[in-house]
């Protein structure tokens, strides 16, 4: 949205006993199998008994949603955007020039740099829909990850936190040109380091479209998908449904703010661009009518929708993937989410909450208004994987980024 305990039979001493494959455990009991996780969480995937252990200090509490706040999930998204803390961190930005003209903003952790040693592994955030480095679920994963030792970068989209607009377009839920850019780059800054994405709603899409078309490819060597719409086409239908609304119409608002700040780039354009109606776009798919589905050739904005989603890109990925979802989510609707080519992919593995709402999850222990419950396990699962990562056998990037021109560059605090 715009700003806007289970008693265990089995010990954790079980993984010692049991031999861990890509496939997962073979435990011989239903007791057993129970024990993994709380029944209040819904926990599949292909590689579900292989990262269970990693998860199991969180995932074995039941999920309780705070009192009053978590009750309706309206309640719960809104809470979470307009009344969760900010944790305050300075950040150095860097603004990087894509090969088509366009920038992105990369804000890196002040200091950094300096502190940390180059093989620390790099945690890269991809925000939401119109969403950056200010928002508060991504400072929270920021402050989290960072605290532990890792270099974190946030990836703000063209437009996005404050990111400049250089050219006549802006990025969409299709385009994985300045993911692979801004990926091939952070890698070759530090090649010594593992690189890891987590991704949020919009942004979750795009890195699971990036880690499908990359597939054995992929530079990263896992990453985390939070409130994947998936199925943009399922994604919208619910968007046009009672209060819904007021999140569409508060992220078209958002996306006028940041079209009308760069209007004049947009001047001349020829072709079938609606510049009047993105402009005073009344919802996201007015605003994609307008500017987005042209600007990335797609022939009406149901063909983008269709050919956008993200749905279809997990039976192609080969890095480790955990996604976490609401089941109550208004905006990234549970039935949007590909259940069975996530069983089918021994990369995957999925966790889909009762409550939660859109970037919400006020749960766990900083609930109401510290870090959402999904931190503690991103960062559990996330650290599993660099404990069994070994630096040289990291997935090589290209060498293009490492021979971009310091002048493309731009750093200042932010």
């Amino acid at each position: 949205m715009a700003k806007l305990s289970l008693g265990s039979t089995v010990s954790l001493s079980l993984s010692h006993h049991i031999r861990p494959s890509v496939t997962g455990f073979h435990v011989a009991t239903t007791t057993m199998r129970m024990a993994d996780h709380h029944p209040s969480l819904e926990v599949i995937g292909g590689a579900r008994d292989h990262f269970l252990p990693a998860l199991y200090t969180n995932l074995r509490q039941p999920y309780n949603p705070f009192p009053l706040i978590a009750w309706n999930r309206h309640v719960e998204t809104i809470f979470a955007s307009f009344f969760r803390s900010v944790p305050d961190i300075r950040l150095r930005r860097e603004c990087l020039r894509a090969k088509d003209g366009g920038s992105v903003s990369l804000d890196w952790v002040s200091g950094d740099h300096q502190r940390l040693p180059p093989d620390s592994p790099i945690l890269i955030l991809l925000p939401g829909l119109t969403g950056g480095s200010q928002d508060s679920y991504v400072r929270h994963m920021l402050t989290k990850a960072n605290s532990k030792g890792w270099r974190v970068v946030v990836f703000n989209s063209r437009g996005c936190g404050e990111s400049p607009v250089t050219t006549a377009q802006f990025y969409s839920a299709s385009f994985l040109g300045d993911m692979c850019e801004v990926v091939e780059h952070v890698g070759a800054r530090y090649p010594e380091a593992n690189l890891y994405a987590v991704g949020w709603s919009l942004g979750a899409n795009i890195l699971v479209r990036y880690l499908g078309h990359e597939s054995h490819a992929c530079p990263l060597s896992g990453a985390v998908s939070l409130c994947n719409p998936f199925n943009l086409v399922i994604a919208d239908e619910d968007f046009h449904k009672g209060f819904n609304n007021v999140y569409d119409k508060a992220l078209s608002r958002a996306l006028c703010k940041i079209f009308k700040k760069h209007a004049l780039l947009f001047e001349d354009m020829e072709g079938e661009f609606n510049i009047p109606l993105a402009a005073n776009a009344k919802s996201v798919r007015d605003f994609d009518e307008g500017i987005t589905r042209v600007s990335f050739g797609f022939k009406s904005v149901d063909d983008y929708y269709s050919n956008s989603g993200s749905c279809d890109s997990i039976k192609h990925v080969q890095r480790p993937l955990l996604c976490i979802q609401a089941e109550n989510d208004p905006i990234a609707p549970s039935r949007a989410i590909p259940r069975e080519d996530i069983k089918e992919n021994p990369n995957c593995v999925l966790i889909v909450t009762p409550k939660g709402g859109h970037l919400g999850w006020v749960a766990g222990a900083e609930a109401p208004l510290g870090a959402p419950w999904t931190d503690p396990v991103v960062m559990d699962f996330l650290e599993h994987l660099e404990r069994g990562a070994s630096k040289t056998d990291k997935f090589p990037c290209h060498s293009e980024a490492m021979q971009r021109s310091s002048g493309e560059l731009q750093h200042i605090e932010v």
